[in-house]
């Protein structure tokens, strides 16, 4: 366990990143490469029909090659544990669509079958993933008013009444200036980057952001340097290494960049995380960067008022330069957004890519947001808002104590709502999937690319949805399956004490 204080906000950041005994090690790597031997073998013997591609003589493969088998040969063989369709809202609980493989993974076929699980994988901190309610209705009237789509981007006839108070709401929530949504998330990121920079301006980016931010910063043209993962001290080592030699691979033109920015993000999805935002502003601050904060998992998730990363260290949302964060997890809707000064972000209306060219945010999606913006800043009259970020903040605490208890490693904060449990092997994580949906409970396995090799993981996704019978339920299926295939990697101290619910602390 690892405790670090900020420098101003003197609040602590526990995180735990608990390496395991090097047997485990060893069997991890061993097994994968058995995987890939076994997979080549496959390959050159029993060449299958379904996967072979016809008319294509003379032509180059349009995907990768070692994808292509990777995919087939490797990833075939537990991918019944990914992609399951569901037919219901992901709340708390969701509904499986069940399926059978006659071919060891090809195909598909329907069963006809249902199966109610607890819902530990979806993104739905808040629990405002429901089919009825106050946002529901609110998303319906707007269907009637507004219709399903304006037909339109933002700067061609496609801007609404209703787009125009989210923004106004979001910036509120927020506490700044202004701000502009979207209609997509992962491309909120992706088509905005390209507009703030081009070649000649460099990207510090830590080395566990998201898909959406390395493939914006690479449309951009700018120069990437990567520091390691939340580590302020190498962060600090890169910043003056470019500010010395500039654009430069020498130390004679000393060229200066166009401009420096710093890419983080609030709740890191696969590790658990939180950026260590205070040192991080101290740094942007002395070396005249700018900064760009993800707060794709945070905004809702932590925090005494539920406003993110900023609100959970007290820091000054002014401070952050881009504040830019999701509507498809904890508001339990779709689309982006990002915020800021008023001139910064009537600049984004006119250059933005995604204000552009792509068309705007659902009518109704954009009303289910508002609803949930007005619950958790009280407009609706309710202390609603402020009980469901209490739940969440108590399930995470709980969860992640319990699971110390039975002496699993876990990654990331111990107020992240996203835990990771490792597993390692390929086989240990394909067994714990489809164990725990066999006793109702959904989660999400994941592995290599996804993750590095050696940390195969379950990653649990805690909700307010999920009440304390739910997580008991959870918890003694993983004890069982920690049991019967030996999980229990941990080496920290164990609490001996019995954790009591109700009697969990929170920061509120």
């Amino acid at each position: 366990m690892k405790t670090t204080m900020s420098p101003k906000n003197a609040k602590p950041c526990k995180e735990s990143f608990e390496k395991p005994m090097l047997l485990s090690t060893l069997l991890t790597s061993i097994s994968f490469y058995i995987l890939m031997f076994l997979g080549y073998l496959s390959q050159s013997l029993f060449p299958p029909k379904i996967a072979k591609e016809y008319n294509r003589q003379g032509y180059p493969h349009l995907y990768e090659k070692f994808a292509s088998f990777y995919s087939l040969y490797v990833y075939r063989r537990v991918r019944d544990c990914w992609n399951y369709p569901i037919c219901s809202v992901p709340g708390a609980e969701v509904v499986l669509k069940e399926r059978i493989t006659p071919d060891n993974g090809w195909t598909f076929e329907f069963t006809g079958s249902k199966r109610k699980c607890i819902n530990l994988g979806s993104y739905n901190y808040l629990g405002f993933a429901e089919p009825s309610g106050p946002c529901a209705e609110l998303a319906i009237k707007a269907v009637h008013t507004y219709g399903l789509s304006t037909g339109g981007t933002r700067q061609q006839y496609g801007t609404c009444e209703i787009h125009r108070e989210l923004e106004k709401l979001t910036a509120e929530f927020l506490g700044v200036e202004d701000a502009i949504t979207f209609g997509m998330g992962f491309a909120t990121n992706s088509l905005n980057i390209p507009a703030l920079f081009s070649p000649g301006c460099l990207v510090i980016s830590d080395e566990r952001n998201h898909a959406s931010l390395i493939l914006g910063i690479r449309l951009s043209g700018a120069t990437v340097r990567v520091f390691k993962h939340n580590d302020v001290k190498d962060l600090e080592k890169v910043l003056k290494y470019a500010i010395y030699y500039g654009q430069s691979k020498d130390s004679i033109t000393h060229t200066p960049w166009k401009k420096i920015c710093i890419f983080v993000e609030g709740i890191y999805s696969m590790e658990g995380s939180i950026v260590h935002l205070p040192e991080i502003i101290a740094l942007k601050k002395k070396y005249k960067a700018y900064l760009y904060l993800d707060e794709a998992h945070s905004i809702g998730a932590i925090g005494r008022s539920g406003r993110g990363v900023v609100d959970y260290f007290g820091c000054d949302p002014k401070d952050i330069d881009v504040l830019m964060g999701t509507f498809t997890k904890s508001f339990g809707s779709a689309g982006g957004y990002i915020a800021g000064t008023q001139q910064f972000i009537s600049y984004l209306r006119q250059k933005s890519y995604a204000s552009k060219y792509a068309y705007a945010m659902s009518p109704p999606v954009a009303a289910q947001i508002i609803g949930v913006l007005k619950i958790l800043m009280g407009k609706d009259g309710t202390d609603l808002g402020k009980k469901r970020i209490d739940t969440l903040a108590r399930n995470t605490q709980y969860f992640r104590r319990k699971l110390a208890q039975i002496g699993l490693i876990t990654y990331g904060n111990q107020d992240s709502p996203v835990v990771p449990v490792l597993v390692y092997l390929y086989s240990k994580i394909a067994y714990s999937v489809r164990t725990l949906i066999e006793n109702n409970i959904a989660t999400v396995g994941v592995g290599y690319p996804a993750t590095p090799l050696l940390e195969g993981r379950l990653r649990v996704c805690l909700s307010a949805g999920h009440t304390k019978e739910q997580l008991d339920y959870a918890l003694g299926i993983i004890e069982q399956v920690a049991n019967d295939i030996g999980l229990k990697y941990s080496r920290l101290p164990k609490d001996p004490n019995p954790i009591e619910y109700e009697k969990i602390e929170i920061n509120s």
